[in-house]
């Protein structure tokens, strides 16, 4: 599979799917305008290995929500995931087996490696 989870409007997400050339063979998915489901949602924390990794602590509606004060569980985080998109961490790109969660120079550089000798 080769999907990536994003937001239209995230200038850093349209940064990393234009610098890594995958708007031509990637589907592409726009959290907003079209909800990630308990589905994908679920085979996401397979592959990332818990919900928390796919959670935004930077969101702002992290701090509003006064979720920082929390004990946050896995299905916390599942429930909010779902809930409210922007809770998380983008993009979120499906290669194959592998996922790469986040903006993280790291995941960037290693998702270039992985396409360079695709």
């Amino acid at each position: 599979m080769k999907k990536v989870y994003y937001l239209s409007t995230c200038s850093t997400c349209i940064r990393i799917i234009k610098e890594l050339g995958i708007h031509k063979t990637f589907e592409l998915q726009d959290i907003k305008t079209n909800k990630i489901t308990p589905e994908q949602l679920d085979e996401m924390k397979e592959m990332a290995g818990s919900y928390e990794a796919l959670f935004s602590r930077r969101a702002m509606k992290f701090r509003q929500m006064e979720l920082h004060e929390q004990d946050l569980t896995e299905s916390d985080f599942r429930e909010l995931l779902l809930k409210e998109y922007t809770f998380l961490k983008r993009p979120v790109i499906i290669y194959n087996d592998e996922i790469f969660v986040g903006n993280s120079r790291k995941n960037i550089a290693t998702m270039k490696q992985l396409l360079f000798f695709e």
